[in-house]
This record gives structure tokens, sequence and C-alpha cells, in this order.
């Protein structure tokens, strides 16, 4: 055979392999990362990690450690910023107000 043409099919045989390479590799982040960040992220309430590819759901400090958050509008912010609803108002005391 003409030495253009064994030369033109290596090249061509070549980028064939960096084609399927690179397709399979686009097959494996969506599998491995997009698909786990986007199933996590339309869980409201949990958190996702891309450095170790882990959703998780967010804890208190105050449940591990067992000290109590004094402070009702505190302990509400908290509770608010993981998705926790607020315990509900004692008898007399007013519930906080919810901001829009």
């Amino acid at each position: 055979m003409n030495a253009n043409i064994e030369r033109m099919k290596l090249i061509f045989l070549g980028f064939l392999a960096m084609f399927v390479a690179g397709a399979i590799g686009v097959g494996v982040w969506q599998v491995g990362w997009v698909m786990p960040r986007d199933k996590c992220e339309k869980e409201q309430r949990k958190w996702w990690d891309p450095d170790q590819r882990v959703c998780a759901q967010p804890v208190l400090v105050s449940d591990i450690t067992g000290r109590v958050i004094t402070d009702d509008k505190a302990l509400a912010e908290a509770k608010k910023a993981i998705g926790r609803p607020a315990a509900p108002a004692a008898k007399g005391e007013a519930a906080p107000a919810a901001k829009p």
C-alpha cells in the first residue's frame, strides 16, 4: 500500500480512539459526579460536598454537644438555616414572625 494511506489510517484511528476515550470520560463524569449532585440538590434539606462527593444532612452543633441554644431567635435562625421547622411556641408566647 501507499505510505500516505497507511499514515492517514493511523491518524484516523488515533482520532477515533481519542473520541471514544472522551465520550467514555464524559459518561463517567455525568454518572459519577453530575447526576448525584443534581439528585442531592433536588432534596432541599441536604448539602452536596463536591470534594468527597457526599450528599449530607446538616446537623446543628447543639445536637452533637448537647448544649442548648438559649436565645429563641438564634435557635429559630439555626433551625431555619438547616431546614428544620421551628419548635412550636410555648403557652403564652408568641410564635416567631416568619420573614417573607
